[in-house]
């Protein structure tokens, strides 16, 4: 694993010091680096939501596309369970 350092003015310094308590990490590094991962989850699923707003439009979503995808849903939980 890399070490990186970085500066805190001392209002941000102690805001990671109290969340670090508060959220039950064990360091700052540990909460800085969930910091880190949400927002790559969060750029992720933006680009995800940019790439399907881009994409071609497909049929409309109907009470029969909901029923069909709760099918595959049960059938899944029923394969997995």
């Amino acid at each position: 694993m890399a070490t990186m350092n970085i500066s805190l003015p001392d209002d941000m310094r102690s805001a990671v010091d109290a969340q670090t308590v508060a959220r039950g990490y064990g360091t700052s590094s540990e909460y800085v680096r969930d910091l880190i991962r949400r927002d790559l989850d969060r750029q992720a699923l933006r680009a995800l939501l940019d790439e399907g707003r881009a994409s071609a439009q497909g049929e409309p979503i109907t009470e029969k596309t909901f029923k069909a995808l709760r099918a595959r849903a049960s059938l899944a939980a029923g394969e997995t369970a």
